[in-house]
């Protein structure tokens, strides 16, 4: 009789946006994975990491519909039967989507200095912060680049709702936010979500569970 192999945890880098909604389904996938792979002794420390979409999107945002038109040519037709797949693939990882023709896209960077001060000082909130803002974004469709929007998310993440504010006013994380958007578009990251198992394993997109329960089982096995 051997021993059961002793538990393995795998550092993640979940790289990735606020209004990225392939980032949704894949968190989902990864966390569904995740479940499934504890009575094998595999857990995950995830950290979340920065990437903008549209680090030039203005302070008013854009409608979705324009904004995928005109970034990828895409029609409103097309654009309406994506936001339908992406709902059912949202919904299938238990996530309550609700983006719509009206829906508009905001400048993140505010949302990834928030997220950046929630590792550094309460990394078990992280995760909370992150799908609070998933929430706000795709669920509620509020602005996310508004302070009252991005402070009331951090109290939901059990954060100090007047510390985020002042965060917020003070400018404080920019240059640590921006060092490490250009770190990651360094090591090859154009596209997210991307999902860095151990620092040097990739998976790519808005995969399903089974793509990453088979994946980081056959990471743990190697790392």
């Amino acid at each position: 009789m051997t021993d059961a192999a002793p538990p393995k945890t795998l550092k993640i880098d979940f790289v990735s946006d606020v209004v990225c909604p392939w980032c949704v389904v894949g968190l989902g996938g990864l966390e569904t994975a995740l479940e499934r792979l504890k009575p094998e002794g595999i857990a995950a420390d995830i950290v979340f990491q920065p990437f903008e979409l549209n680090p030039r999107m203005a302070p008013e945002g854009e409608n979705i519909v324009d904004h995928i038109g005109r970034k990828y040519g895409s029609t409103p037709q097309q654009s309406a039967a994506n936001q339908a797949m992406i709902r059912e693939r949202a919904g299938a990882v238990g996530f309550d989507m609700r983006m719509g023709p009206d829906s508009r896209i905001w400048n993140t960077f505010d949302a990834h200095r928030l997220l950046h001060w929630a590792q550094e000082t309460a990394p078990e909130k992280q995760k909370a912060l992150k799908q609070a803002l998933f929430a706000a974004h795709f669920t509620e469709n509020r602005n996310i680049a508004d302070a009252g929007v991005l402070t009331q998310a951090a109290e939901a993440a059990g954060l100090d709702r007047a510390e985020a504010a002042e965060i917020l006013a003070s400018g404080r994380y920019a240059q640590a936010v921006r060092a490490a958007e250009d770190l990651w578009r360094s090591r090859g990251i154009s596209s997210v979500p991307a999902v860095v198992v151990e620092g040097k394993y990739l998976i790519s997109g808005g995969q399903p569970p089974e793509a990453f329960e088979q994946a980081l089982r056959q990471i743990a096995s190697e790392a």
